[in-house]
């Protein structure tokens, strides 16, 4: 395996162009908003535990002075840098808060903090006190946020929107050569996990949920949708979502998934706790005791695989997710 991991970079690496660096101004159209940087930024905000961890791995951590909007521990080797930046909240920062740290720029992971209604405030609102704002085009290339909630997906989710964004921020900050080398590191990791998985001869017919969270363990579960970042790790394995829409976590009931069946069920483990379900040992205990759910072939099979909830998102996380989702399937068997 260590092999095949060496040999798909080597092969990224070889088609990866010079880097070069930022000739500014440089100007770019980022989710319909056209920006423009006479140099790089001096700091940054972010608001999204994504956008954070971006701007870390392109080695842009001195500049980083607060974070927000965290699922999640950081990154294990971001653990030190990230001790030192203070975190201007665990969820929504205030608009107040964010200006008050007088950022170079704002980098954002999701649309609906910062948007047309942004719950952190609109990108007029900051621009209006000139502070730049960027959101990562995984939010908002082929999807539609103005349906409301999470958005609705217009086309799949790529991991190409994931390496735009970093790359875009990269030139942003003068790092080009930086982020073409994470971007190759997380393309080799993807390729490594799809020759992976297609090593296993899995079965044709071979289909799944992803179960993000629950408002109330009583209510239907935040499921993922067919387009989104679960949608992309199943693809890439050969395997069927059970739910289709296009919706990016909609909600639906036990009993449609039960008859749905699914081989395997994929749940998510966090550190937020706004609803009882954000806990995973809850999940389990609902899958294992729940009249419906328990009768479902991947619990009574025990084929249930746990993930990072901000794999699931649209981020640099998902490679990983892809990844945990085809070792996983390594140690599973199928009749």
């Amino acid at each position: 395996m260590k092999r095949l991991f060496a040999a798909s970079a080597l092969l990224v690496l070889q088609a990866l162009p010079a880097a070069a660096q930022t000739n500014y101004p440089l100007t770019l159209t980022n989710c319909g908003v056209e920006l423009t940087f006479d140099a790089a930024p001096d700091s940054a905000v972010t608001i999204g535990q994504s956008a954070t961890e971006i701007l870390y791995s392109l080695g842009l951590a001195p500049k980083v002075s607060g974070t927000s909007v965290w699922f999640n521990p950081v990154l294990p080797e971001f653990a030190e840098v990230n001790a030192g930046i203070e975190r201007l909240a665990d969820n929504d920062p205030s608009f107040e808060s964010v200006v008050a740290k007088k950022p170079g720029l704002v980098a954002v992971q999701y649309e609906w903090h910062v948007g047309a209604s942004g719950m952190v405030g609109t990108r007029e609102m900051f621009h209006d006190v000139g502070v730049p704002t960027y959101i990562l085009p995984a939010d908002c290339d082929t999807k539609d946020n103005s349906t409301g909630g999470d958005g609705t997906r217009t086309g799949a989710f790529d991991t190409a929107h994931v390496y735009k964004g970093i790359r875009e921020l990269a030139a942003i900050f003068d790092v080009a050569d930086t982020g073409a080398q994470v971007i190759a590191d997380l393309q080799a990791t993807e390729a490594a996990a799809i020759d992976r998985a297609r090593a296993l001869d899995l079965p044709d017919d071979l289909s799944a949920v992803f179960w993000f969270s629950s408002a109330d363990l009583e209510l239907d579960p935040f499921v993922a949708g067919r387009l989104g970042a679960p949608g992309y790790m199943l693809d890439k394995l050969g395997i069927e979502n059970a739910v289709e829409t296009d919706e990016e976590w909609p909600t639906v009931g036990w009993e449609s998934i039960a008859r749905a069946d699914p081989d395997l069920i994929v749940v998510a483990y966090m550190d937020r706790r706004r609803f009882p379900a954000d806990d995973i040992e809850e999940k389990l205990k609902f899958l294992r005791n729940d009249p419906v759910a328990s009768q479902m072939t991947a619990v009574r099979e025990g084929r249930i695989v746990q993930m990072d909830a901000h794999a699931m998102s649209a981020t640099l996380r998902s490679i990983h997710g892809l990844d945990a989702l085809s070792q996983a399937l390594a140690d599973m068997a199928f009749e």
